[in-house]
């Protein structure tokens, strides 16, 4: 592994995003987007990658790295144009909604260089993609096992790609979909300039650097386990009974709130739960179709359901910026997973807040937990009603009146899909039936 080096401003202070090297018609997008300056991620990779160089980038979420990355694909593209479903850049993100929220954030900077982007991910027809894909798309940003299905099927040729991104690389390793990232890899030309986006750049990430990358320059703007200075940490000590109630009073303050639950059937019952109590809240989680995945996250962020419910396939692909408060109800099941849970808030220097609820038989382990993170957290006992409570997260009573609960989607005859591309998984692929499992 290259030696990493750690970005400070430098004494002439932050660069503009001019001063960075990107092309005209994307500096007017950036002022028409209110974006003034660049974060330090951006500042530190892109004179390196605009340059042409491979790169490894660390930074913690939030921190600004999908413009980092997207800005010096779109860039390196410029003045291009596809042929017939071979794309000439791609992104690898391990889930839909990193690879949703990417689209969204690049789209006016591809305009601007008149590219084109698009998604290619489980749960979507992929007879839609693959006549996108026929059209011709300047920038993809895929999952691996639905990108897997289109390489697979003769609908995708990664034979152009002129520059690959690679983002969240340790989440991809935690949800063992290396084997199939380094066969796309395989199928891109070994020329080719290559990114990779981590919060730690160890273990299988770093088999993936030394066979990938060539030469690469590593560039990071904080610690994977720094406390981030405008996020407040609290340990809620509560009685296993009135757990569930501290819960529902915690949902029912202001603003907008992320609860992180362990399992789909668990956040599936808080939210009953808390509809029931008067309480507007949203579930997300593997087990929902991709169309209720995607109504979640909207009526979440335009404040229809201020309170979002999920497991950790929300960790990493929710990018909302006002997100005021972060609660662990489970704790989480490591110390990488309650950096990237609380990572939904204090986004791009706002302030937030993040909460773990602790039951007596849990306090040592979470203890041990928070102090692998490198978080100083607060340890308060609560109980319902408690003005602590109500200091920490403005938890109020809730109003007692049920919120009615949202319309189930019409349910069609099952259709023949095409392609071997699967649902209810992060990447897209089919899960159980006794099949050996395929590289993810």
């Amino acid at each position: 592994m290259p030696p990493e080096v750690l970005w400070t401003v430098p004494e002439t202070g932050m660069p503009s995003f001019a001063d960075l090297g990107l092309p005209e018609p994307v500096l007017r997008a950036l002022s028409a987007g209110g974006f003034t300056a660049p974060f330090p991620i951006q500042a530190a990779t892109l004179p390196e990658t605009l340059a042409g160089r491979d790169l490894l980038g660390r930074g913690q979420t939030g921190s600004g790295k999908t413009l980092a990355f997207g800005l010096a694909l779109l860039s390196r593209l410029a003045g291009g144009r596809a042929q017939a479903r071979r794309p000439r850049g791609l992104v690898l993100v391990p889930t839909r909604e990193l690879a949703q929220q990417i689209v969204g954030a690049v789209a006016p900077y591809a305009k601007a260089l008149s590219l084109t982007v698009t998604s290619v991910v489980g749960g979507m027809s992929f007879n839609r993609q693959a006549t996108e894909l026929q059209r011709g798309v300047d920038l993809l940003v895929a999952t691996p096992g639905r990108l897997t299905d289109h390489t697979n099927q003769r609908t995708c040729d990664l034979s152009a790609i002129e520059v690959t991104a690679i983002d969240e690389a340790d989440r991809m390793a935690d949800m063992g979909f290396l084997p199939q990232v380094r066969a796309i890899l395989d199928l891109t030309p070994t020329g080719g300039q290559r990114l990779l986006f981590s919060a730690t750049l160890d273990g299988e990430v770093a088999t993936l650097v030394r066979r990938y990358l060539h030469d690469p320059v590593t560039r990071a703007v904080a610690s994977a386990t720094a406390q981030v200075e405008t996020m407040d940490h609290h340990l809620l000590v509560v009685d296993t009974t009135a757990k569930p109630r501290v819960v529902t009073e915690i949902a029912a303050r202001d603003g907008r709130t992320i609860l992180f639950v362990r399992t789909k059937h668990g956040v599936d019952r808080l939210v009953k739960t808390l509809r029931r109590d008067g309480i507007a809240a949203g579930a997300l989680h593997g087990g929902k179709a991709q169309n209720a995945r995607n109504r979640a996250i909207a009526e979440f962020k335009d404040g229809r359901t201020p309170v979002l419910v999920a497991t950790d396939v929300a960790a990493r692909g929710i990018h909302i910026d006002d997100v005021s408060l972060v609660v662990h109800v489970d704790p989480p099941a490591d110390p990488k997973d309650y950096l990237h849970r609380a990572g939904r808030t204090a986004r791009a220097g706002e302030s937030g807040t993040v909460v773990t609820m602790v039951t007596p038989p849990e306090r040592r382990e979470v203890d041990r937990l928070t102090r692998l993170a490198g978080v100083r957290a607060t340890s308060t006992e609560v109980v319902p009603g408690d003005t602590a409570l109500t200091r920490i997260t403005g938890a109020r009573t809730p109003s007692g009146v049920p919120v009615a609960e949202p319309p189930k989607p019409a349910q069609n005859a099952p259709r023949k899909r095409s392609g071997s591309a699967g649902r209810g998984r992060p990447d897209g692929r089919r899960s159980g039936g006794g099949r050996s499992r395929r590289a993810a």
